[in-house]
């Protein structure tokens, strides 16, 4: 659950960081986490559209190491100073583990 968490807050900091102020009411911090919330939703239902619910045959740690490597793909990305030649940039990452770790809390029967 804290991976999710921390990726919408990197998200919201990524994204959002300019236009708010230092500390957030609770009505602002709700509704920045349901914006990216729903995103990742959306993200989630287009790709399970496109590459079908293999993620249901993974095992947890498969689902772990993924969210690993894109860690790493983050901190590659960060120290080429946010350049990407090939890939998707950091919030694509954030996104992906958001997703990745959502898949590993539903195979961990998590309520």
């Amino acid at each position: 659950m804290a991976i999710v968490n921390y990726c919408i807050m990197g998200l919201i900091q990524m994204n959002d960081s300019n236009n708010l102020a230092i500390e957030l009411s609770p009505e602002q911090a709700i509704s920045l986490y349901d914006k990216y919330k729903d995103e990742a939703i959306q993200l989630m239902l287009k790709k399970n559209h496109d590459y079908g619910e293999a993620w249901r045959e993974m095992a947890v740690e498969s689902l772990t190491d993924l969210i690993l490597m894109k860690i790493y793909r983050i901190k590659q990305i960060e120290g080429n100073e946010g350049k990407t030649l090939v890939s998707e940039g950091v919030d694509s990452n954030y996104f992906d583990m958001l997703n990745y770790a959502v898949f590993a809390l539903i195979r961990l029967d998590v309520k």
